[in-house]
């Protein structure tokens, strides 16, 4: 777990968001944060609680399947998450 050794890059690249559901305080922003920064293809993630939403920077020409992203939020705890319309 990297609760504290948060990946700080610069903000470009591929993103994706996500609705997450489940959320309950920061803490489980971080849990989701971490899970996803832990797939070799995600430059960095930010998880916004109160808005229900995570967004995914993906490293330059990227492809990670939405499943994929999807399956590492839910894997961070009892979340549940899917993209944004």
């Amino acid at each position: 777990m990297k609760l504290f050794n948060r990946k700080k890059e610069a903000e470009t690249g591929p993103q994706v968001v996500l609705l997450v559901e489940g959320m309950h305080c920061s803490s489980c922003g971080l849990l989701i944060d971490d899970e996803l920064e832990d797939l070799p293809e995600v430059r960095s993630a930010g998880t916004d609680v109160k808005a229900g939403r995570t967004t995914v920077r993906l490293e330059e020409g990227a492809v990670v399947e939405t499943a994929t992203l999807i399956a590492a939020v839910e894997q961070a705890g009892d979340y549940k998450a899917r993209p944004v319309d």
